[in-house]
């Protein structure tokens, strides 16, 4: 089958799934996993190594998947760079407005790009909410990136506004249980992250904020858990832990509400990490006694410590999956560092912050990539 058929097929045969009327849930209560079927299920997963995918000519979340710029073959470009690089899954955001506005060609577009993916040998672990960045987020065309700033037009899901809405309840349920029966049995798609970093305050929109903000999203975590079990997929869910003091993970009695509740749910426990080699490899120490599979779900921050050459050999050597930050520079602009929130860059830092490839496709630091390459045993075709 030739390049453009693989880009046109999957929007043809997927059409008359997407049409179909969005699932109930389940009247059973499936439970959560047990430990041995959660290391079962990763024992058939070989090692898990990938990035937080985003096309590079999206600002955000909203934009890489709206009809207007949605761009299969971009996708299918740069995920064929994550494949040469070694890669074998990717991290992807979604949003629950793209749901809202356009739910048939959401997905539509959502099993073109399961299809595009799985051409080229990549599981996509996808993320339906998320706490960080600006809390008013709003379908349509997005705004231009503020230059010299890391990714300053990155969207929360749900926003602000939607939070306690009871009537917008109902969107958010049936769109976690409307994508996942999609694809709940399909061994193509990896995961669900359910909630990625809930309890982030987005500190850079703290004039904004809403107060109360922790406590609502404590209140709907438990229940996106419970919409997500009742669609009982063959693939497990997760939301991952990213704050706290060591001690806080390990001892129930000193966690804070939500990592509570993330932690309690997960059937594979994710955490972010951008410290240096020890305190991530103090991570994994803290989470190994659970006796779950592990996968850090951020990572990859070079002035911090976080690198390619520190972390990565640490966590084959724990069989810790791994998906760092970003794969090729464009308009999240997230090669620069968080501070440019504070004070904008005017060029380009020397030392990079997250990504790994130029906008031309080029290595950023070529023995990187080749050190990912011997990692996974990723041998470069003739």
């Amino acid at each position: 089958m030739n390049r453009r058929a693989v880009l046109k097929l999957p929007l043809a045969v997927a059409a008359g799934a997407a049409l179909t009327r969005v699932p109930v849930a389940s009247a059973a209560e499936p439970v959560r996993w047990t430990v041995e079927s959660a290391n079962t299920w990763y024992r058939t997963q070989g090692w898990v190594v990938g990035c937080n995918f985003i096309t590079s000519n999206a600002v955000n979340q909203l934009e890489m998947w709206q009809a207007a710029t949605y761009d299969p073959r971009r996708i299918d470009s740069e995920l064929n760079a994550c494949r040469l690089i070694g890669f074998n899954t990717v991290r992807v955001f979604l949003h629950d407005q793209l749901w809202a506005q356009d739910r048939l060609g959401f997905q539509r577009r959502l099993a073109q790009f399961v299809a595009i993916a799985a051409s080229r040998g990549i599981k996509p672990l996808f993320v339906f909410f998320d706490s960080c960045w600006d809390p008013f987020p709003k379908a349509g065309p997005q705004r231009a990136p503020t230059p010299g700033v890391h990714n300053s037009a990155w969207v929360q899901s749900p926003g602000a506004a939607q939070l306690d809405n009871q009537q917008y309840r109902r969107v958010l349920r049936d769109y976690v249980v409307g994508v996942m029966s999609q694809f709940r049995t399909d061994p193509r798609v990896l995961g669900w992250d359910l909630w990625n970093e809930p309890d982030n305050p987005a500190p850079q929109y703290k004039d904004v904020e809403r107060e109360d903000k922790l406590d609502r999203v404590a209140a709907l975590l438990p229940q996106v858990f419970q919409w997500a079990r009742s669609v009982n997929a063959l693939q497990p869910l997760t939301s991952g832990v990213w704050d706290g003091k060591r001690g806080d993970w390990t001892d129930p009695a000193r966690r804070k509400v939500i990592p509570g509740i993330q932690l309690d749910n997960s059937d594979i426990i994710t955490f972010h990490s951008y410290g240096k080699p020890e305190d991530f490899e103090a991570c994994i120490d803290e989470l190994a006694p659970m006796n779950r599979p592990i996968m850090c779900t951020e990572w990859l921050a070079r002035p911090e410590g976080s690198t390619v050459d520190g972390c990565l050999p640490i966590a084959k050597r724990r069989n810790v999956g791994m998906f760092n930050w970003g794969l090729v520079a464009g308009k999240t602009q997230t090669f620069f560092p968080w501070d440019s929130w504070e004070k904008p860059y005017q060029e380009a830092p020397t030392q990079w912050f997250h990504d790994l490839l130029l906008p031309d496709g080029r290595p950023y630091r070529a023995r990187e990539i080749q050190a990912i390459r011997d990692l996974t045993g990723t041998v470069m075709p003739a």
